[in-house]
Order: C-alpha cells, then structure tokens, then sequence
C-alpha cells in the first residue's frame, strides 16, 4: 500500500540555521532517501518551494477566489514529501520516525486511496 510521508515544520526554524547545520540535516536527508531506496518503498519525493510562494484557491458563490500563501494559518508548513509502498501502515510509520525531520516538526502519514 502507498503512503505519503508529509513533512511540516516551522519555516523560520530552518531559515535560522547556521551553514554548517543545514549541510549536515541535508546529508541526513540524502542518506535517509538512499536508505528508502536500497529498501525498494521509495516511489518519490520532493521538497516544496516555501510557503511564501504558495498560493490557495476557494469557490465562493461560484467563482474562484485566489489568495497568496498556504490554506490555512499553521505553526508549521509543509515543506516536503516522501511516497512510500509499504507492507502496512506498522512499516510506513517507522520510516516516518526515521525522517531526519522528525526532530524538528511533524511527520503525518497517510495512506494513498487511489
């Protein structure tokens, strides 16, 4: 089954971070994805462009209403994904908890119904 691991942290967090800390969360991140692939689940991922480049569509009364920036007001954006095949949900979340990310924000999984 397919599931999406959904990155969220605080933007502002990795934006105050000193070179030499982003390098090293980065090579995280590459030994982490290496790591899903040599385990066959990883079926992609991406990191997201901040949320200041965002922008969020609603209908009302019929028409689309365009505004800059995310859905919703949140401590923490989305800032990225993963989309695993795993056996069962029990797999999906140890991969979850092995996201270099997971110390420094949220990681929600969620199974792909389609």
């Amino acid at each position: 089954m397919e599931y999406m691991i959904l990155i969220y942290a605080d933007e502002a967090r990795y934006a105050a971070m000193e070179e030499g800390q982003m390098a090293s969360l980065m090579a995280d991140f590459v030994s982490y994805t290496q790591d899903l692939e040599a385990a066959g689940v990883m079926r992609g991922g991406a990191e997201l462009a901040p949320v200041r480049n965002a922008t969020s569509v609603r209908v009302q009364n019929g028409k689309p209403v365009i505004t800059d920036g995310p859905f919703a007001e949140t401590k923490e954006q989305l800032g990225g994904y993963y989309l695993l095949d795993c056996a069962h949900l029990d797999e999906a979340l140890a991969w979850a908890g092995r996201c270099p990310a997971a110390s420094l924000g949220t990681i929600e999984v969620r199974p792909v119904t389609a």
